[in-house]
């Protein structure tokens, strides 16, 4: 029988604020002060996360410590492989959203003939590269590396050589770029973009689902109109970063949060929805930082939540 695999990389290499190495952490410490098992139940493992890197200064200003992230991809291709030719399903959890790409990349090695469908729930677009970055933090390129490009023709940076040869290589890392279609990507609840990401979005038609409209149609409905979408996939990623919430309701928890999210109930219900979709093959949470939460550990205990009615949801399909 199936079963479900929890992978923890508590990788921040591509963050701009310290602290969602840690969010792990913090989701275990909600497991422990509830005296609940979760952790006990599932096999783990861990991905290597080169986080130490960060206590020395990096050289590659445009895309931060993207060798320890081609590191930190390959080690987490390996570990999706592993668990996927044992017929398992991998729930991840981790540290930055970086971390994505490398998710990706393994559903790709270990399914390369099938079509993946994206479901990306989160405030950002994440669709900046070297060329446009306006940081040189990894954590808002993820989709660009899952999607395959540069956007060189709207470059306001100039990447040394090393960086434009490691990008290329982190594109095809795990399986041939793209890892996916455009037409295949679908946003909900994203907010906090900027032109160049918009301009993208808007050429290659990406869907965008926002909040002011999933309150107008309801989840149900939207988690219909995402299915038809998608419809053509055989499979779907979903990843789920806690910065789609609203931090009102939740907490400040998380590297770059945006006002006007999801609630809750909202949020719970999206990832419960598409954790029960056949289609669904492997979902992630990113972006706890308890090190940014103004309400003690507000946002890990929400997570937790979401994380067990989501794993629940998919032992019942399994």
């Amino acid at each position: 029988m199936p079963e479900i695999k929890i992978v923890e990389n508590p990788s921040e290499l591509g963050a701009g604020t310290r602290g969602s190495s840690l969010g792990i952490g913090a989701l275990q410490v909600v497991a422990r002060q509830r005296k609940d098992d979760f952790f006990g139940q599932f096999e783990r493992f861990l991905v290597d996360h080169q986080n130490d890197m960060l206590d020395f200064p990096t050289i590659y200003n445009y895309a931060k410590r993207i060798d320890g992230l081609a590191e930190v991809y390959q080690n987490t291709v390996d570990i999706l492989n592993h668990i996927y030719a044992g017929k398992d399903f991998p729930v991840v959890l981790s540290g930055d959203h970086s971390c994505a790409a490398g998710t990706v990349a393994g559903i790709k090695r270990a399914f390369p003939t099938k079509r993946l469908g994206v479901i990306w729930i989160d405030a950002h677009a994440d669709l900046h590269t070297p060329y446009t970055t306006p940081s040189g933090n990894i954590h808002g390129m993820p989709l660009s590396v899952i999607l395959g490009f540069d956007n060189k023709e709207n470059a306001i940076n100039v990447p040394n050589p090393n960086v434009v040869t490691m990008w290329a290589e982190l594109l095809e890392l795990g399986a041939p770029s793209p890892k996916i279609k455009s037409e295949d990507l679908v946003y909900i609840a994203v907010r906090d973009t900027e032109p160049l990401e918009e301009d993208y979005m808007a050429k290659h038609s990406i869907r965008n689902f926002t909040v002011q409209e999933l309150r107008q149609k309801g989840w149900e409905k939207i988690t219909e109109e995402v299915k038809t979408k998608l419809s053509a996939c055989d499979i779907v990623y979903v990843s789920f970063d806690v910065d789609s919430m609203d931090p009102e309701e939740v907490s400040n928890g998380t590297g770059t949060p945006s006002p006007d999210g999801l609630t809750i109930f909202e949020a719970t219900s999206l990832m419960t929805n598409f954790a029960a979709w056949e289609k669904t093959c492997c979902v992630e949470f990113v972006e706890i930082n308890p090190c940014l939460d103004n309400k003690i550990n507000k946002m890990a205990e929400v997570a937790f939540d979401i994380l067990k009615v989501t794993t629940h949801q998919i032992e019942n399909r399994i």
